[in-house]
């Protein structure tokens, strides 16, 4: 069939029967359904269908789960394998936004938070807001910043995204609108094979409160995007972006599989496909991954 409906849970929650309903509201609005391909047990399975838009499909999946905790990824079943994945760091491959627990170094992390939260969620300038927020750590340590890295942690499901999709052959790039210091130090732990973001600026031993310019925004990650695909040889159809905030939404929403990773309300609201419930390795089922196939990192 043209078209694959993929449901995704945390694992061990996602029931045959709540498979079966999205099947059967498939079919009761007009499509024509395969039968379910389990890729993971409990966990994800992909439904074929046909005869439907991938908004209509996804819809009605959503309505026949009624509120459950199940991801749901309704897209054309050809070429789901992608070759180059764009990745945000801050809340999407590691679990916290780093610049707000740097600034607990400083006694400023719920100033500094509320000024990301609204960053992230559209309503202030990025690049402004980044400055501000860098402006208030200036003379912080910059041991502040190897002590902030010790006590981050990686997204569930990062490393096997990451692992699975480069023994797949594709191309795994962390970027984002945080710092070097901390992407070098993701990527390197996870093995992306290239890294993207701001520098931050130091004196003796201390932060200046200045980043160093151009700074790295939604424009540069769309434009990164598009660069890495060109340079590789790939149309966009064989890219995957993800990402939480609304620096991230050109590039997911430009990308063949974008995904709002528990994002911001902005984000999730105009991105094409949202995980919400299910870890990082929704990324994978939603690429036909088998849980067989997927490296243990």
């Amino acid at each position: 069939m043209s078209h694959v409906l993929t449901l995704v849970a945390p694992a061990g929650t996602l029931s045959a029967r709540s498979v079966s309903q999205v099947r059967t509201a498939l079919l009761g609005i007009g499509a024509s359904a395969g039968t379910p391909d389990w890729l993971s047990p409990d966990e994800a399975a992909d439904i074929p269908f046909g005869g439907l838009a991938v908004e209509q499909a996804d819809a009605a999946a959503r309505g026949a789960l009624e509120g459950e905790a199940v991801d749901v990824v309704a897209q054309e079943a050809a070429g789901r394998r992608k070759k180059l994945l764009l990745a945000d760091m801050d809340s999407t491959i590691v679990t916290t936004e780093t610049l707000d627990e740097l600034a607990a170094y400083a006694g400023l992390k719920e100033r500094i938070a509320e000024i990301t939260r609204r960053a992230m969620n559209g309503e202030l300038d990025f690049p402004k807001a980044l400055a501000e927020r860098v402006g208030l750590l200036a003379d912080l340590p910059v041991t502040a910043l190897e002590r902030t890295w010790e006590a981050t942690e990686m997204m569930p499901g990062a490393a096997e995204l990451v692992a699975t999709m480069r023994a797949d052959g594709a191309h795994c790039v962390l970027i984002s609108g945080g710092f070097t210091f901390f992407t070098a130090r993701v990527a390197g732990r996870l093995g992306f094979h290239a890294h993207h973001s701001n520098t931050l600026l130091t004196r003796d031993g201390k932060l200046t409160g200045r980043v160093a310019e151009p700074i790295l925004d939604r424009n540069a990650k769309l434009a990164t995007l598009k660069r890495i695909a060109a340079e590789r040889g790939l149309p966009l159809s064989a890219t995957v972006a993800v990402g939480d905030g609304a620096n991230d939404l050109d590039m997911v929403r430009a990308a063949g599989l974008g995904v709002a990773f528990r994002a911001k309300p902005i984000v999730a609201a105009a991105a094409r496909t949202r995980i919400d419930h299910s870890d990082l390795r929704g990324l994978l089922f939603a690429q036909e991954f088998r849980a067989s196939e997927i490296v243990v990192a």
